[in-house]
């Protein structure tokens, strides 16, 4: 394919920068100094930056107008990316709404769901997560134990999910429950759409490597969700989580996007910090960033032919996993390589050359993401069995009704 702009591409870019020069005193800017008082008002800030840049036609411009969005490409997304990371604006706040579950709501929602949720995820007015990882269950997703049963026109859930990213600040969620414990563990669950301030609905946020609680978990006692706000039919909710699953994959670092701090980055710090290194380390160190810019590059250029077969009009599918575990491999040998660059400044939350810390905190964020979507040894027997062709391992818990199958 060809990297560089069209025409249009190239008026669309001017039109995108443009537009985040206008608005530059709205947004959060990574740069910009002084951090928010406290959370809250980062949170708010955050949803302010999304609001502002779905008012100017940035947000979702890929989705279709009926949806909220602007019927756009993926390359044209793809642009709007990278000209928010050039205008070191953070990630969206509304990242897994954007990512997983509002993706999800469209293919599977009716058109009442599609009314009520879509513009509000877009603008930010409501934030999202995705619950489904447990306690007993990551890897093995198929195996949740959290269970709604149907009372009426409604359900009352009940169990615990974990590692769930921005519960803590989240209005909405997609929730993957078990409602038929008498057949196979894939073909016995539902999916729903919940209100996280619902009554029975508890969030505690769990601590990280690099100090921030960006995950958490949420515990269900007798939520009542109404029938209304189920997402495809009972019993069908493990191919409405495909759903989710392969564009997840596509989000974190499977659509070819830097996870974090870009091999640009590296290679401005690699200009500072090089010369100052003796002739031995030098060696070394141009070895550590050729194996990551290498890295990083095909993952970035491989994203891009994904992207472009998905904007041809195909889906997200097995090979997404390759693209994903190639991306946060790649993440973690830039992180890695920039963090032994700042040498023994990297000990310090703020090196005495204006460093902010983010190359230590980037690198104590990416273990997390490894696992999120599928930890790599999950990812690498889908590839092997749905891409390669090659004969899975007998299981009995796939064709056995799941409360007889040994846990």
């Amino acid at each position: 394919m060809d990297f560089d702009d069209t025409p249009d591409e190239a008026a669309f870019r001017a039109r995108v920068r443009a537009l985040l020069e206008e608005h530059a005193a709205e947004l959060v800017h990574l740069d910009a100094g002084e951090e928010a008082a406290d959370a809250g008002e980062q949170e708010q800030a955050l949803r302010r930056t999304q609001r502002v840049l779905a008012d100017a036609g940035l947000v979702g411009v890929s989705w279709a107008r009926e949806h909220g969005g602007q019927s756009g490409t993926l390359a044209q997304q793809a642009i709007v990316n990278q000209e928010l990371a050039r205008a070191r604006v953070p990630t969206l706040i509304n990242h897994i709404g954007l990512g997983m579950c509002g993706p999800t709501v469209v293919a599977h929602g009716t058109p009442e769901q599609h009314e009520r949720y879509l513009a509000r995820l877009l603008r930010a007015e409501d934030v999202w997560c995705q619950l489904f990882s447990e306690p007993g269950s990551g890897s093995d997703l198929a195996a949740l134990r959290t269970t709604a049963v149907r009372h009426g026109d409604e359900w009352v859930v009940n169990g615990q999910k974990v590692w769930t990213t921005l519960a803590h600040v989240a209005d909405h969620g997609i929730l993957l429950t078990r409602t038929d414990a008498d057949r196979p563990k894939h073909a016995g669950l539902t999916m729903f759409i919940v209100d996280m301030h619902a009554p029975g609905v508890t969030v505690r946020p769990l601590k990280q490597l690099g100090g921030q609680s960006d995950f958490n978990e949420v515990f269900f006692d007798d939520v009542h969700v109404p029938d209304s706000d189920r997402l495809g039919e009972p019993g069908e909710g493990w191919r409405v989580a495909l759903t989710t699953l392969l564009n997840e994959r596509v989000a974190v670092g499977g659509g070819g996007n830097d996870l974090g701090l870009s091999v640009e980055s590296l290679a401005a710090l690699a200009a500072e910090r090089v010369p100052q290194l003796s002739a031995e380390r030098q060696v070394l160190a141009r070895q550590a960033l050729g194996r990551a810019a290498v890295a990083a590059l095909a993952n970035r250029y491989t994203g891009y032919r994904r992207y472009t077969a998905i904007s041809k009009g195909g889906l997200p599918g097995p090979e997404a996993s390759a693209g994903k575990l190639a991306g946060t491999t790649a993440a973690k040998l830039v992180a890695d390589a920039g963090v032994r660059l700042l040498g023994d400044d990297a000990v310090y939350g703020r090196g005495p050359d204006g460093d902010d810390g983010r190359w230590q905190r980037n690198q104590a964020w990416l273990p997390g993401i490894a696992i999120a979507g599928g930890t790599n040894e999950v990812l690498r027997n889908i590839i092997g069995e749905r891409v390669l062709g090659l004969p899975p391992e007998p299981r009995e818990d796939k064709t056995a009704p799941f409360d007889g199958v040994r846990r």
